[in-house]
Order: structure tokens, then C-alpha cells, then sequence
């Protein structure tokens, strides 16, 4: 598959869509840790995102390695999200999980 994309010059425009996918996959996982686990769950995320980036290190490949370090920092990008849509709950943006605590 990778000497397809490479023969047609598509390898760019691949790892753009295979961005675009991971970014949009992490917003509503961002939102559904908060409700069910709050901020405490930014520790899994520090992990996938160092997991991701020693695999993306250790990965011969040019598009494997580009794929791990675009899930690797937007998984180090959702544990400010976390955080940042704790924010959006106590505004009111979002629901509060009638089950949880909050701080606020």
C-alpha cells in the first residue's frame, strides 16, 4: 500500500487525512473522559503520548513514524483539553455527569 501512495504521489495527502481523523477522534474523547472520569484521567493521555513517541521513533517508516507522532502530541494536547473542558461544564457548555463531583 505504501509503494501505491509513494508511485502516485499520495503519501502527503494520505497522512493529511490520517490527521485529520486522529485530531476528530480525540474531541470526543476528550469530552467523554471528562464526564465519566474528570481530570484525573490526563495521566493516560501523558502515556499514549509517550508511548507514541518512542514508537514513532523506533518505526522505520516515514508514514508509520508521522502517524505515531500526530497521535503521540494530540494525545499530549488532550490533557490540556481535559482540563479546559472541566472549564466548559462548570460554564455550562457541556453536562455535568450526575453521578460525579466537582470541585466547583
Amino acid at each position: 500500500m505504501l509503494e501505491f501512495l509513494s508511485q502516485y504521489h499520495l503519501t502527503g495527502l494520505a497522512i493529511g487525512i490520517c490527521t485529520f481523523l486522529i485530531i476528530g477522534l480525540f474531541h470526543p474523547v476528550v469530552i467523554k473522559c471528562e464526564y465519566y472520569f474528570g481530570t484525573r484521567c490526563w495521566w493516560w493521555f501523558l502515556i499514549l503520548g509517550i508511548a507514541g513517541a518512542a514508537a514513532s521513533i523506533w518505526v522505520d517508516s516515514l508514514f508509520w513514524s508521522v502517524l505515531l507522532g500526530v497521535f503521540s502530541f494530540s494525545s499530549f494536547w488532550t490533557i490540556l483539553e481535559v482540563f479546559e473542558q472541566q472549564e466548559r461544564v462548570r460554564k455550562g457548555w457541556f453536562p455535568k455527569n450526575p453521578r460525579r463531583r466537582y470541585p466547583f
